[in-house]
């Protein structure tokens, strides 16, 4: 004790500060809902379809003397079964699909996560969770389907047909006029979520996010609104409008389908362009003050303190600069920062940062005012227009003013603005900084900033400067980088490009993004199966009306224009909600950014989702044209 030798728990300090970082299941959870209630909403359409395509088989049971109550055991015993089964094969899958992300983060995108030790841990709770959802639904689109039936004559189900409606009037009423009021009643709340997030009583994710999805909501049940009305127009002659009325009309013959359609590409549009917003775009230089590199070209480190100021004649000959090297430095400008070495506080760091690293520019630096804000306590006008001032700020209770980055004080302190982090927690000496502004994405995620006042009170041991931003020519920022690194070698300068910088961060926060993408592809996969479905269903189940619009004048054009326009409703509708909804989401993160976005990307994918699903309907027009004219016309 005497020597101020020290036993510190190690394993205890890593189990505590693994305790507090970011969960990315939790967030692999949250984009997986929709993928999982698309799962769910496919599944169900799946056994509803098996249901409907054995009318014939049901009616003959129920003509043999099999009640509605056996009927239903043996098709719950059926889907049981197969639901049984697809939920193992599911699990299998599913562990499969999380190795191969496990995998590629240890491999593709190991400079992202900078460690291989990754592993994978199996859940058997989630793993459950997933085969009970899966025969859950089933069970229920039985039931549902079932129900319909129980409605039917044997005469009738023996000859394919399904009544489209179930209950007596009073309940299609008291439905009917419940399904009417819900678009209203979800907008209005949508909108009020929304009020109550720009007037600050709810937080900006949560808020835009809920109105989002409340959005979403109101939209879905809107079209399953519309599409439930009949229209009782009369269509004229085959034209090309007349025939895509048809096509309209007939996405409304099965409106529970055409919505669950609808659902499936708007769930899957939402995913992609929710995440694909998010995604950084970096590595440009630029000499833009307000830019995540505050436009400085350079970043500097030192193993030893500097006190002289590079700046300056006099201290660069202190130093033993050479004068023949002031063509080089003259035009050069340097801010000087102390350094408190710490923790890696930003996303590079897979532990939460317990003591992190601090700096404290000088008033050169402060004066500047560059670098771009989100929130900060600012109260007057001098420090809303440069946040650095609050770092003068002194507090009551002591507390000392801190400027810390976004993205680390969301991800990796879990701190917002205005709330407290106490170092030395442990010692008899603690410092509680308080953060006073949030930079927006910048070179300054590995560490806390304070003033210089307040470090040199605080920490006097930490003399001189050692880090440092290089405000040069871009275009001599290679010769710049050589002669700092040849001339301070002795201070263990080392020069590094701030653009890349940034990009390094920008790097780990796409990975994740593109990990979580991987389930709006999945999503996408989901929708345009179930788009593909319920196309080819409807082809089949109205082949006899098709071959008689073929008879009477309608040649194949006209019937594959029929298919198209049902499918392009379907699809774009889907795209259409999902897009607009999940820009209301992402509306903190279109103002961060002063309204830019990945527009090339979005593009890109979106048209991806189109593409994906007008395939689906090439198939079902293939199978409309290809149909047997004669045989259908018969059975008609």
């Amino acid at each position: 004790l005497a020597a101020g030798f020290v036993v510190y728990p190690a394993r205890a300090l890593a189990l505590e500060a693994a305790v507090g970082v970011t969960d990315f299941g939790e967030y692999f959870t949250y984009f997986s809902f929709f993928l999982v209630v698309s799962a769910l909403l496919l599944a169900s359409l799946f056994f509803r379809l098996g249901v409907e395509q054995r009318l014939a088989e049901i009616g003959a049971l129920r003509a043999l003397g099999f009640d509605q109550t056996r009927v239903r055991r043996l098709f719950w015993a059926e889907g049981a079964a197969l639901s049984f089964a697809g939920s193992l094969l599911g699990v299998v899958g599913a562990v499969g699909y999380a190795d191969l992300i496990m995998w590629g983060l240890r491999t593709w995108w190991v400079d992202a996560v900078g460690t291989t030790l990754l592993t994978l841990h199996v859940s058997p709770v989630a793993l459950g969770a997933g085969v009970a959802g899966g025969m859950l639904a089933a069970f229920a689109s039985i039931a549902w389907t079932l129900r319909a039936v129980a409605a039917a004559t044997p005469r009738a189900l023996i000859s394919g047909s399904l009544p489209d409606t179930v209950g007596g009037r009073g309940q299609k009423a008291r439905g009917a006029g419940l399904a009417k009021r819900a678009p209203t009643a979800l907008g209005l709340a949508g909108a009020l979520v929304l009020a109550a997030t720009v007037a600050g009583a709810i937080g900006d994710t949560a808020g835009f996010f809920g109105a989002g999805l409340l959005f979403l909501a109101a939209s879905l049940t809107l079209a399953w609104v519309l599409l439930g009305r009949q229209d009782r127009g009369v269509v004229a002659a085959p034209t090309a409008w007349s025939v895509s009325q048809v096509g309209i009309r007939n996405a409304t013959a099965r409106p529970g389908r055409s919505v669950l359609c609808i659902t499936l590409i708007a769930f899957a549009a939402f995913i992609i362009v929710a995440v694909d917003a998010f995604h950084r775009e970096g590595g440009e230089a630029t000499s833009d003050p307000a830019s995540g590199t505050g436009g400085y070209p350079l970043l500097a480190e030192s193993l030893l303190p500097i006190v002289l100021d590079l700046s300056s004649e006099d201290g660069r000959a202190q130093l033993g600069v050479s004068a023949v090297d002031d063509d080089v430095f003259g035009g050069t400008a340097y801010a000087r920062f102390r350094v408190r070495p710490g923790e890696d506080a930003s996303c590079l760091n897979l532990y939460q940062a317990k003591d992190p690293r601090l700096l404290a520019p000088d008033m050169a630096f402060v004066e500047q005012g560059r670098f771009g804000f989100g929130r900060t306590l600012a109260q007057t006008e001098a420090e809303a227009a440069n946040p650095w001032l609050l770092l003068d700020r002194v507090f009551d209770d002591g507390a000392v003013p801190a400027i810390a980055d976004a993205t680390s004080l969301a991800y990796a302190l879990h701190l917002s603005v205005g709330d407290d982090f106490i170092l030395n927690r442990e010692s008899d000496n603690p410092i509680r900084l308080r953060i006073v502004a949030a930079l927006s994405d910048s070179i300054f995620q590995r560490e806390l900033i304070i003033g210089e006042p307040h470090f040199a009170r605080l920490f006097p041991e930490h003399e001189g400067y050692r880090f440092f931003l290089v405000d040069a020519s871009f275009d001599e920022t290679a010769e710049v980088t050589a002669a700092l690194e040849d001339r301070l070698a002795d201070f263990g300068f080392d020069v590094t490009s701030a653009s890349e910088r940034l990009a390094a961060f920008h790097r780990v926060e796409n990975t994740y993004l593109a990990t979580f993408q991987t389930l709006g592809a999945l999503g996408l996969l989901l929708g345009t199966f179930g788009l593909g479905a319920v196309l080819l269903r409807n082809v089949l189940e109205r082949r006899r009306e098709l071959a008689l619009l073929r008879a009477v004048g309608y040649d194949t054009g006209h019937v594959s224009l029929m298919v198209l326009v049902e499918n392009g409703l379907l699809l774009f509708g889907g795209l259409g909600v999902g897009t607009l909804c999940a820009l209301v989401a992402i509306a903190p993160a279109w103002i961060e950014r002063g309204g830019q976005f990945p527009i090339v990307t979005l593009g890109g994918l979106l048209l991806a989702v189109a593409m994906a699903g007008l395939v689906s309907s090439l198939a079902a027009t293939a199978v409309a044209v290809k149909s047997p004219l004669l045989a259908a016309l018969r059975s008609e």
